[in-house]
């Protein structure tokens, strides 16, 4: 450490702070993701229930059936957001270079705005069951 420049030093520390900011987004994502798959589940179980009547679904089976919904609206919410954070950026550094293209990018930032949409359409159906 003593023989090493001071920039070499820096280089290693930040270094070692991304891979510990990268794991730790890791491990947050997979956090998030193992909550959203149990919750999905217990929501599909309370979906495939059989139905001898044509009664409401019991309390709990509601409650996740519209906790279901929130988080496909959510999580819908929030891939648009990101995407379209980072689509918007791009565009406007491909705009000032060539204004031409101002068309092809509304087309892009229009894209991401289908997962919202899907979202919504499984909710829709998710709350239809309720």
């Amino acid at each position: 450490m003593e023989g090493e420049p001071r920039g070499d030093v820096m280089g290693r520390m930040i270094r070692t702070y991304q891979t510990r900011e990268v794991r730790g987004l890791k491990r947050a994502g997979f956090v998030i993701m193992s909550a959203l798959t149990l919750t999905l589940l217990l929501a599909a179980v309370a979906l495939a229930a059989p139905e001898a009547t044509a009664q409401k679904p019991s309390a709990a089976s509601a409650g996740l059936l519209g906790l279901a919904a929130a988080i496909a609206v959510g999580l819908g919410a929030i891939g648009t957001a990101w995407a379209q954070s980072r689509i918007g950026a791009a565009a406007a550094g491909a705009i000032a270079e060539r204004p031409e293209m101002g068309g092809l990018m509304l087309v892009f930032l229009a894209l991401p705005e289908t997962m919202v949409i899907l979202g919504f359409l499984v909710a829709f159906f998710v709350i239809g069951k309720i």
